[in-house]
């Protein structure tokens, strides 16, 4: 076996997993040569607010109060093709929530709840992004009404969108306690139980859109 032949049969190997590996966010297929200059480089995705929502729900009486919040923004930053750098920086502005009620909003705006005078912004910053597939995971640290607790949130990766402005969509859910933020404010029934749920389950609708 001459030099050269046995050279090019140990590069195949190599080259298989190089082909695995180079898989874009968009498809399991191998990038292209443009492709594979832009995951050298950082990309910035905006999230398109207008396409996007950040649902919530919890429970009240024998019922459940939904609502959302209506000012937000943040980016994805990343790196690596599978997002497996990726960080989530989101800020919420809380005295945008919006549960269809004016009277009950003003209250949740109070000290009682978000207290939104002194604390007019919810921030959450990931500290740990995985993807399998379609699926993902992200880890982070939420920060409302001036407490910090680490949150997961279990998603999947719903739409791609190729062209002149890149876009890709995701939904993720979990669940928080309020009381550990120190929303602690709740009135009780005659028979003891509580008319407000502590467990907030957030529901999240995400559209980003890749920049420059």
């Amino acid at each position: 076996m001459n030099a050269r032949y046995a050279t090019s049969m140990l590069a195949v190997p190599f080259l298989l997993v190089s082909s695995i590996y180079a898989q874009t966010p968009y498809a399991q297929t191998p990038p292209s040569g443009a492709d594979r200059a832009t995951a050298r480089t950082k990309q910035t995705w905006q999230i398109d607010s207008a396409h996007s929502k950040l649902h919530f729900s919890l429970r009240h009486l024998a019922g459940t109060v939904d609502g959302q919040f209506n000012v937000w923004s943040g980016t994805v930053t990343t790196q690596a093709q599978n997002w497996s750098d990726a960080t989530v920086d989101v800020v919420i502005q809380a005295s945008s929530i919006d549960t269809k009620g004016e009277r009950r909003d003003n209250h949740l705006r109070s000290e009682d709840f978000f207290d939104v005078e002194k604390y007019p912004e919810i921030t959450f910053k990931s500290t740990g992004v995985k993807r399998h597939g379609d699926s993902l995971t992200v880890e982070g640290k939420l920060t409302m009404k001036g407490v910090t607790k680490p949150v997961k949130l279990a998603g999947m990766l719903t739409g791609t969108e190729r062209g002149p402005k890149p876009s890709m969509s995701f939904h993720a859910t979990t669940t928080i306690n309020r009381v550990d933020y120190g929303i602690t404010y709740n009135r009780f029934l005659e028979g003891g139980g509580a008319t407000i749920g502590d467990d907030v389950t957030i529901d999240i609708t995400l559209m980003v859109v890749q920049r420059g």
